[in-house]
C-alpha cells in the first residue's frame, strides 16, 4: 500500500455505547501489529473526557486511547471537532484542538455545518497523507433520520472518506436483532450501500442458541454478521463519557475504598482509572443527593474530579450540604481535587464575567488557601511535568518527577498562607532554555532575551492531607499513586505494596486481549478483503 491509497473503514453503532470505540481500538492494534501505518479518526465527538496533545490541542480521550492502540502519538487531526456540553443545549466547540466559542445546538447544526465539514476533510486528508489504514468511529447511530441532513459524524463521513461501514450492536442491552434491522431499514439506499457487515457485541451464553437469529437477520438486512464478540468483564478500558458511568461496575468491596464525587458536570473522570487496577482498592461513586452524608462514611480518601463548571457544581455542593461534610471528614482522611475539583477546594472561585457559569463568583469549600480567577483569554492546554514538593504526605517521594496534562481556563493562586504550599514545581524546558540563553548573552545590552520573564512556576497546593492539582493523570504516576495508597495502607494496618505498576501492565494486557478477542471472533478475512481490495 502507498500513501495515496489510504483505506478508510468506518465503525458505526446501532446506539451510543454499542462498542464503536473499542472495536476501532482493537482493529487499530491488530493492523498496526501487522506492520501497517494505522490511525484512528472521529470527525465529531461529544465528550467531557478530553486530552491535551503534544502540539497543545484538545481531543477526546477515546481518540487518545485509540492512538495508543496504534502505537502512535495522538494528534488533533484524529478528532477535528470536539463538543463539550455546558447545558441548555449549548456546547463549547473545539476545532482542530482549539476552542472557537460556545454554540447552541441549532446554530451548530445549521450555520456551522459547512465550515465543520471543511475542517473535517482537512484533518482527514492530512491523515491520509501519513497513514495507510484509517479506522473511523461514528457517533451515536446513523439511523437518526431527523438529523440526517445535518450529519457530520456518520454516513456523511462515510461518503466523504469513501469508507465501507461495519455496524456494531450491543446484545447486552436487549433487542439486538430489532436494533440491527431497524437501523438497516431506516437508512436510505445510498447510505445502506455503504454497510458491509455487522458485529454483535457483549454476548454471554450459548452461541448455538443465537445462531437461528443470526441466520434470519442476515437474510433481512442482506449483509453478513461478521462475528459475535464475547463479553469479557476482566478488560479495563477507559470510559468515553459520563453516561457510561451508569453502566460501569465499580468494585467497592475492597480493603481500601476511594470515594469519587460525581459532580453534576463531571469531566475527565478517567483520572481515577489507575485505582481500578490496584487489587486491594475499590472505587465508590458518590452521587449528590439527600443520602450524601451516609455515602461519605466508610471511605479512606475522597477525590473531587474535574468538572465543566466548578462554580456551578460548588453551588450544588452547598445545596446538598456536601461542602460541610467534606470539611469534617478532611480531619480524618485525604481529600484530593483535580482541576475543577482543585478549584472547589479553595476559598473562592472568581468569575466576574461569568465565563464558566451564570453563578459568577462563589465561595469554595475553603480547605486550601487558594483563590481561583477566570481571567485567561485562552484555555491552557499543556503536557506538563514537575517535581513533588517536600510535604509530610509525600515525604517518601520528595523531588519525584510527575507528568500530566492541563486543560483549564482559570488561574489559581495561593493567598498569603503559612500552611498551604505549592504541590508541584513545574519543569518548564522552554523557560529553562531561555534562562540559559540569557546567561550566555548577558553582555548583550540590547538582547531581547533580557526582557523574557524567568520565574519559577508551581502547580497545585497542599495543606496537611488535602491537596489539589491541575495535572490530569496525576495518579497515572505510579510512584505518587503508590505513596498515596501506602499511606492509607499504613493507617489501616495493611501491608504496603511495591513492585511494577499494575495499571501499565494490565492496561497493555487489556488492549492486547481486546485485539485477540476481536481477531478470534470476527471474520478477519472479510475485513482484509475490504481493506485490500482494488
Amino acid at each position: 500500500m502507498t500513501k495515496k491509497t489510504a483505506k478508510c473503514i468506518m465503525v458505526q453503532g446501532t446506539s451510543s455505547n454499542a462498542g464503536k470505540s473499542v472495536l476501532v481500538a482493537a482493529l487499530s492494534r491488530i493492523y498496526s501489529k501487522r506492520g501497517f501505518k494505522v490511525a484512528p479518526f472521529k470527525s465529531q465527538n461529544m465528550s467531557l473526557n478530553s486530552y491535551t496533545t503534544k502540539d497543545k490541542g484538545e481531543i477526546a480521550i477515546a481518540q487518545m486511547f485509540q492512538a495508543e492502540a496504534c502505537g502512535i502519538e495522538p494528534s488533533v487531526d484524529m478528532n477535528p471537532i470536539l463538543l463539550k456540553p455546558k447545558g441548555n443545549f449549548i456546547s463549547q466547540v473545539i476545532i482542530q484542538g482549539k476552542a472557537v466559542g460556545d454554540m447552541n445546538f441549532y446554530d451548530y447544526q445549521h450555520k456551522f455545518r459547512d465550515e465543520g465539514l471543511k475542517k473535517i476533510k482537512e484533518s482527514l486528508d492530512r491523515l491520509k497523507e501519513e497513514y495507510e489504514i484509517i479506522f473511523i468511529e461514528g457517533a451515536g447511530s446513523p439511523a437518526e433520520i431527523n438529523m440526517r441532513n445535518e450529519d457530520m459524524a456518520n454516513m456523511e463521513i462515510a461518503h466523504l472518506s469513501d469508507s465501507d461501514v461495519l455496524l456494531i450492536a450491543d446484545i447486552d442491552r436487549g433487542g439486538v436483532f430489532a436494533s440491527i434491522a431497524g437501523t438497516y431499514s431506516l437508512l436510505d439506499e445510498t447510505d445502506r450501500n455503504r454497510l458491509k457487515g455487522v458485529v454483535i457485541n457483549k454476548f454471554s451464553g450459548n452461541l448455538d442458541i443465537l445462531q437461528p437469529g443470526i441466520d434470519k437477520i442476515e437474510k433481512i438486512i442482506k449483509n453478513p454478521i461478521l462475528g459475535v464478540l464475547p463479553y469479557d468483564k476482566t478488560l479495563h478500558l477507559p470510559e468515553e463519557d459520563s453516561a457510561s458511568l451508569n453502566e460501569h461496575n465499580f468494585q467497592s468491596d475492597r480493603e481500601i475504598i476511594i470515594g469519587v464525587l460525581r459532580l453534576p458536570k463531571i469531566a475527565n473522570f478517567t483520572d481515577i482509572d489507575p485505582f481500578e487496577f490496584e487489587e486491594d482498592v475499590g472505587l465508590k461513586i458518590i452521587e449528590l443527593d439527600y443520602k450524601i452524608k451516609g455515602n461519605l462514611e466508610n471511605i479512606d480518601a475522597l477525590i473531587i474530579p474535574g468538572t465543566r463548571s466548578s462554580s456551578g457544581d460548588m453551588v450544588e455542593l452547598k445545596i446538598t450540604g456536601t461542602d460541610k461534610i467534606i470539611k469534617n471528614i478532611s480531619k480524618k482522611i485525604p481529600i484530593v481535587g483535580i482541576c475543577g475539583g482543585y478549584q472547589i477546594l479553595g476559598k473562592k472561585i472568581v468569575d466576574e464575567e461569568k465565563k464558566e457559569s451564570s453563578y459568577g463568583t462563589v465561595d469554595g469549600i475553603g480547605l486550601l488557601d487558594i483563590e481561583t480567577r477566570f481571567e485567561r483569554s485562552e484555555k491552557k492546554l499543556e503536557q506538563s511535568k514537575g517535581i513533588i514538593n517536600k510535604t509530610e504526605l509525600f515525604k517518601n517521594i520528595e523531588n519525584e518527577l510527575v507528568t500530566g496534562y492541563e486543560i483549564h481556563e482559570a488561574i489559581s493562586e495561593i493567598k498569603n498562607s503559612k500552611d498551604t504550599i505549592p504541590f508541584i514545581k513545574i519543569i518548564n524546558e522552554e523557560k529553562n532554555n531561555a534562562k540559559k540563553d540569557i546567561e550566555e548573552n548577558n553582555n548583550k545590552e540590547k538582547s531581547e532575551l533580557k526582557n523574557r520573564e524567568i520565574n519559577e512556576e508551581y502547580d497545585g497546593a497542599i495543606k496537611n492531607n488535602v491537596f489539589g492539582t491541575y495535572f490530569h493523570g496525576i495518579f497515572h504516576n505510579y510512584n505518587l499513586r503508590r505513596s498515596f495508597l501506602n499511606n492509607i495502607r499504613k493507617t489501616k494496618g495493611l501491608k504496603e505494596k511495591f513492585g511494577e505498576d499494575p495499571y501499565e501492565a494490565k492496561k497493555s494486557y487489556s488492549i492486547d486481549k481486546l485485539a485477540q478477542i476481536v481477531e478470534e471472533n470476527l471474520d478477519m478475512n472479510f475485513i482484509d478483503d475490504l481493506i485490500f481490495k482494488d
